[in-house]
């Protein structure tokens, strides 16, 4: 369990881990930031995690109302980006340098992404959780049409673990 106590070092843990390695900045969705709809009433809304969030580096937040950046615990700066995803990944690609960008979430700017095609490989942890309808990922889109085939599927007793990766 990341950050307390517990869990285990196995298929699981390795996939949870090569899932945070060489990044160097993070895009998310507003609606993965808060439950804020509209423009920004102040500042107060610091995100779900507390003061120190899992991010540890530069995070940009897509929305359609600008705030001023945000600095948290940890190495985690929010920046709010009002341009778009095609200015959100230029950004967040200038402040990882020569490591990755993770498109964090949620589905919308995931599919958003896809559909501009500029992601380059997918992890998924499916998981046997029924947590409500949820939002559906691939209606629409074609993943084979965008290159995209199964590098790697492993299944534990917690999860089925698929990379998809541009060929």
């Amino acid at each position: 369990m990341h950050g307390q106590a517990g869990g285990s070092v196995d298929v699981d843990e390795s996939f949870a881990s090569r899932a945070m390695e060489n990044f160097g900045a993070f895009i998310l969705g507003r609606n993965m930031f808060g439950p804020i709809r509209g423009p920004w009433l102040d500042d107060a809304w610091k995100g779900w995690w507390g003061a120190n969030p899992p991010y540890h580096a530069p995070t940009f937040v897509l929305t359609h109302h600008a705030r001023k950046p945000l600095v948290m615990e940890g190495g985690t700066t929010f920046y709010f980006a009002t341009g778009g995803i095609h200015e959100a990944l230029s950004r967040a690609k200038e402040a990882a340098g020569d490591k990755d960008v993770k498109i964090g979430g949620g589905v919308s700017t995931v599919r958003q992404y896809l559909r501009a095609s500029l992601i380059d490989s997918l992890q998924f942890a499916f998981a046997t959780v029924f947590l409500g309808q949820g939002e559906a990922l691939f209606p629409g889109i074609d993943l084979p049409a965008l290159g995209f085939s199964i590098t790697e599927r492993v299944t534990t007793p917690f999860a089925t673990h698929v990379v998809l990766t541009k060929g």
